[in-house]
């Protein structure tokens, strides 16, 4: 019993390993996302740190369209980012999860 035990805490250590590498890696991912225009491009990364902001000349003239246009693009990028975050931990730790009777069924 306690072989088993010892097994499944070494495998629950390097699922947490394989979460944290995952974080990391998701830093070095960019989303881009972009208006249908063209006149405002946004990059951030799939753990949703912004890293760029372009914003057309054009744009800079009008407030309004302008908080407009960021707001909705920047909730686009942010729900890109969200879904690749969001899978990519999930297959990491379904992956490493230590095979314990019963829990199967709460992790679908």
């Amino acid at each position: 019993m306690f072989g088993d035990m010892m097994g499944m805490m070494g495998k629950l250590k390097e699922a947490q390993q394989k979460i944290e590498d995952t974080k990391k890696r998701l830093d070095t991912v960019l989303i881009d996302e972009s208006s249908s225009d063209e006149m405002l491009k946004i990059t951030l990364t799939a753990n949703r740190e912004i890293k760029s902001i372009t914003i057309a000349d054009e744009l800079l003239k009008d407030k309004e369209q302008l908080e407009d246009y960021l707001i909705l693009n920047l909730n686009k990028a942010i729900a890109k980012a969200t879904q690749v975050n969001e899978s990519e931990l999930a297959a990491v730790a379904k992956e490493g999860m230590p095979n314990i009777p019963g829990l199967g069924k709460f992790m679908e």
